[in-house]
């Protein structure tokens, strides 16, 4: 699996508008066949930062994804309403497919 987390300093002015104007880009990378997740959060403590979470099945699902004309319209959309160059983590993880049941914490009752 190949993770990756994107966190986006947004413009004040976009920030309100952001998910709306990344949701092609999301419908559009959720529905290729590599995709595992994507999925947007808005900072509790600065609401111009967003991360994005993400994976892809295998290098060739991420290689797809990137050279995807949906990519290129995403970054094209995004790119005037950033503040700074986004930050990223993208990591290969073996044998991983996915999310897992977090062993310390369950419900209670």
């Amino acid at each position: 699996m190949i993770f990756i987390a994107v966190r986006f300093t947004v413009r004040p002015e976009y920030a309100g508008q952001w998910l709306t104007l990344v949701d092609g880009f999301t419908r559009a990378t959720r529905d290729e066949p590599g995709n595992l997740f994507f999925d947007w959060s808005r900072d509790v403590e600065d609401p111009n930062r967003f991360v994005l979470l993400e994976a892809f099945a295998d290098a060739e699902a991420g290689a797809a994804h990137v050279a995807s004309d949906h990519f290129a319209a995403g970054l094209e959309a995004m790119s005037g309403a950033i503040a700074s160059t986004p930050e990223i983590i993208n990591v290969e993880l073996p044998d991983q497919d996915g999310w897992n049941a977090m062993a310390e914490l369950s419900p209670r009752g």
